[in-house]
């Protein structure tokens, strides 16, 4: 009997990302999650990282310890940027810069490591099309990289950074999440509560909305 395969995903703790995790999953891979403590203001999104990756049952749960708030420049990290509470023009400052390469990258050194082939990654460009590391454009030019930067790639056993929720609408990821039985929502404080009010809070419960499906998340 072949060895099952194996997957490294990004795994944040937000609805997307779990769903991801499902899919990966019952596509017949062996997961491998990992999360980053990134000195992003709301914590409580590692807690449900932690808990995702348990109840399904990833082979590890691995969180790599960064300092993305010493840079600044993002509402994420930085508590003098207010997170805005009303959909903005442009790109948002919601925006952390260079958050998904830094996160590849640790997830490519570690899928070498692990001889996984594959990285899965949870950006939706329907949904977040203000963030220039979500576009399909990115995932792309990062595969040809991680192709030409790493051993495995030299010797041809090529990576596939591959995203599959890139083009659904939210409403199909809450839609496949449900199916393969995925109860999990981002939470932003240390109760677990969502704001209800930023644009991840809105696209969530629109996407709810959309599939005919009650929304679980618990508001403050």
């Amino acid at each position: 009997m072949s060895e099952q395969k194996r997957a490294v995903i990004l795994l944040s703790g937000g609805l997307d990302s779990a769903t991801l995790v499902a899919m990966v999953r019952a596509d017949g891979y062996s997961c491998y999650t990992m999360s980053f403590d990134y000195g992003q203001r709301h914590r409580a999104e590692l807690n449900a990282a932690a808990r995702v990756a348990h109840d399904l049952g990833v082979v590890e749960h691995k969180v790599i310890g960064l300092n993305l708030s010493g840079i600044g420049g993002s509402a994420l990290t930085d508590s003098a940027i207010d997170v805005p509470l009303a959909p903005t023009q442009g790109i948002p400052v919601t925006y952390v810069p260079a958050r998904n390469t830094v996160f590849l990258s640790l997830a490519l050194g570690w899928a070498e490591v692990l001889n996984a082939r594959d990285i899965f990654i949870g950006v939706n460009a329907l949904d977040y099309n203000g963030y220039p590391d979500c576009r399909a454009e990115y995932v792309e030019a990062f595969e040809r990289m991680a192709n030409l930067a790493t051993r495995a790639g030299v010797e041809g056993q090529g990576f596939r950074i591959r995203a599959p929720l890139q083009n659904l609408s939210k409403s199909d990821i809450v839609k496949a999440g449900v199916g393969l039985g995925v109860d999990s929502c981002y939470q932003a404080d240390d109760a677990g509560r969502a704001c209800g009010k930023c644009d991840a809070c809105r696209l969530r419960a629109e996407g709810f909305k959309m599939a005919g499906i009650t929304d679980p998340t618990r508001y403050f």
